[in-house]
């Protein structure tokens, strides 16, 4: 906008400047003063204020003019200046954008991206800015000088508004291929990117699946197989080669891949073709000799089965001829027990047997050792290296070699073996027989011996002295037998240092002569002490002849075993013959049961003959009991409960006075004196009333 006023001004003083020329020199007082003067003056004339106020209108109007112009010429120098900015841009721009040069790894496309969204982001929306505001600013100029009757504004060559829409439509469709060809790019990319991903995992899988094969079928471990192992060997390489044509589909998808990666024009094709070659190559070479080691193997195992026959026909012989021997070797080392000629002489015929059989044995071990030359001459005709053992069997020649030596060894020792022990069973047999011609005569004498006891108990010949006298000339007759037992014990001495455990030519062992002996002794002893027992008993009772074998016949007779002993049924028999009320009822068996208490006090279940002897004498003459002895020590004693140690002694013999002190207990009653002894419990202990 032009500033009117200001031009006014600039009118109103450029005159007066040059109308007076030096006048502009004077002090700014004296000029203010004068000026003051021609106001003066000026405001007097007419002619001069109409003029003036003419003046004044055309300045106005030129400085609106050229206020315009000047406005429209600024206007014009920035759409020039705007324009020209801009173009360059869009040139430098478009060559940018129009750069389709291919990067070769996701990472340099990934930068041409982001450069091209910072293009988006960061420096095309400053030109859209100006764009747009370059066309406002045309359209204002261009209306301005319509406005003003100014002809329209002619931008310079190449400037021109369509100029810059054909710019910017180029640019945008630079923009807009450079977009698709960087996304097409990128997806090719990542194509690419998972292609050789792919085509590297296939190709590792592969390489570690092949690792170690080549070396696995150049090995020529069935050389030294068995026939199992070669079997077995087949099997796992025909388990290989399923996998191996399995694998086949990865190879022929590893060469697609990097056919592909080819065609796609990969930055690395030069690394995957290498890789891809060798994995083709090698694939080749397995199966080459995949296909040589099958053959190998087939032929191999045709010449082990022959192998493995004879092998087989050798353990079937091989392993009841071991058997044998070493049966053979436990026999002939067996540490025998024989006790009888009749069993050494039946060792020796059978040992006799088994050496007759020795040179059919050393046959079959010819031609069992004969089969294993045979399969050692076919192994090294064929090359074939043996594992050194019989795969049915552990039994190899020189086992079979050094046993039939063992044995061979063995056969004498037994001979002489068989023939020692042979003539000690004939030196044990001649014992046998000395001391069972011996005991077969002590025997029965002793047996004898005991029957004739038995009687001479039972019989009672005589009177009681008559049988004392016959029983120990008996018994003297037995103790000079004596000698002949001693023999037979020297006989018995020489067996058990033999080891001799039976004799078959008598059934008396030492043993039993030996107790037959002690009980001989034994029963002679108790029979004399019997009768001694009855003798006493007689005469302390006061019991006749007649009653005597009267008891006598009564025991003989309920004794049904002549044990010398009645059980409780047969002295309750005995009892009630004799009187006694001992009936089955509880009577009877209250008095039964009192009897047995006092003739087996120790409950044995037995009555001796002696006891019935003494229940008998108890029950017929008058005995002394514990009540006549009290009242007899009462009367020494002076009618007191109690004796001093000195009335014992004026009264009785020295030994029997000293008898009864030692074994009174002190008198405890309340009229009890110092020294006073209780002859009552000393009496009630004499007859087992108590105890002493």
């Amino acid at each position: 906008m032009v500033d009117y006023h200001a031009a006014n001004q600039s009118y109103q003083y450029g005159p007066s400047s040059g109308g007076n020329g030096a006048g502009g020199g004077g002090s700014m007082g004296d000029y203010m003063a004068q000026e003051d003067d021609w106001d003066r003056d000026l405001l007097l004339d007419p002619a001069w204020e109409k003029q003036q106020r003419k003046a004044e209108t055309a300045a106005n109007r030129i400085c609106k003019v050229l206020a315009v112009n000047q406005e429209n010429e600024h206007l014009m120098e920035d759409y020039e200046r705007l324009a020209s900015d801009l173009l360059e841009w869009i040139r430098r721009t478009i060559p940018w954008l129009e750069d389709r040069v291919p990067q070769k790894t996701m990472q340099e496309m990934q930068q041409k991206l982001e450069d091209f969204r910072d293009y988006r982001r960061v420096h095309k929306p400053p030109k859209v800015q100006e764009k747009c505001q370059l066309e406002i600013n045309f359209n204002t100029l261009q209306t301005k000088l319509r406005l003003s009757n100014r002809p329209a504004f002619m931008p310079s060559e190449g400037r021109m508004v369509s100029d810059i829409n054909n710019g910017w439509q180029h640019l945008e469709q630079a923009e807009k291929g450079y977009e698709e060809w960087l996304l097409n790019e990128i997806r090719r990319l990542e194509r690419l990117d998972h292609l050789a991903e792919k085509f590297r995992q296939k190709a590792s899988i592969h390489e570690a699946w092949t690792d170690g094969k080549e070396a696995m079928l150049k090995h020529r471990d069935y050389e030294t197989a068995t026939l199992s192992d070669i079997k077995a060997l087949i099997r796992k390489h025909e388990a290989f080669e399923s996998d191996l044509a399995a694998h086949q589909d990865r190879v022929e998808q590893i060469a697609a891949i990097a056919q592909e990666l080819n065609e796609l024009d990969y930055y690395d094709s030069h690394n995957v073709n290498t890789r891809c070659q060798k994995i083709c190559d090698q694939w080749d070479a397995l199966g080459s000799l995949t296909h040589s080691r099958r053959e190998a193997l087939e032929k191999t195992e045709k010449q082990l089965e022959t192998i493995d026959q004879l092998h087989l026909e050798y353990a079937k012989r091989a392993a009841p001829f071991n058997n044998w021997m070493e049966s053979a070797m436990e026999d002939l080392q067996d540490m025998f027990i024989v006790h009888t000629i009749e069993e050494i002489e039946g060792l020796i015929s059978a040992h006799d047997q088994f050496k007759s059989t020795l040179p059919d044995a050393d046959r079959e071990r010819e031609a069992i050792l004969a089969i294993h030359k045979e399969a050692q001459r076919i192994a090294e005709s064929n090359h074939i290296k043996l594992s050194g053992s019989n795969p049915y069997t552990t039994v190899t020649p020189q086992i079979i070699n050094s046993k039939w030596e063992k044995v061979q060894q063995l056969v004498p020792k037994r001979d002489h073996a068989l023939l020692e022990e042979q003539s000690k069973q004939q030196s044990n047999e001649h014992l046998r027989r000395q001391f069972a011609s011996q005991a077969n005569v002590v025997g029965p004498w002793i047996q004898t011996k005991m029957e004739e006891i038995g009687r001479i108990s039972i019989e009672m010949n005589g009177t009681l002295e008559d049988q004392l006298n016959h029983l120990k000339r008996y018994e003297r007759s037995i103790v000079d037998y004596k000698p002949n037992l001693d023999l037979l014990e020297q006989q018995h001495q020489l067996i058990q240092e033999a080891l001799i455990f039976d004799n078959k030519h008598t059934n008396y062992t030492m043993e039993h002569i030996r107790v037959g002996w002690e009980q001989l002794l034994t029963t002679i002893a108790r029979t004399i002490n019997e009768v001694e027992n009855q003798i006493l008993t007689r005469d302390a009772k006061g019991i006749s002849q007649e009653q005597m074998q009267e008891f006598r016949a009564s025991f003989n007779h309920f004794d049904k075993d002549h044990g010398g002993a009645l059980g409780p049924e047969e002295f309750k028999a005995c009892l009630i013959s004799l009187g006694y009320d001992v009936e089955n009822d509880r009577q009877g068996d209250a008095e039964f049961n009192r009897i047995m208490s006092v003739v087996d006090p120790n409950h044995s279940g037995l009555v001796t003959f002696q006891a019935f002897i003494d229940f008998m004498s108890r029950e017929t003459t008058d005995t002394d009991t514990a009540d006549q002895v009290i009242a007899s020590f009462k009367v020494l004693a002076g009618d007191k409960n109690f004796i001093p140690a000195e009335e014992l002694r004026r009264e009785l013999p020295p030994d029997q006075a000293e008898y009864c002190i030692a074994r009174m207990a002190p008198y405890q009653g309340p009229d009890a004196v110092p020294g006073a002894l209780d002859y009552k419990s000393f009496s009630t202990a004499l007859y087992g009333e108590s105890d002493l």
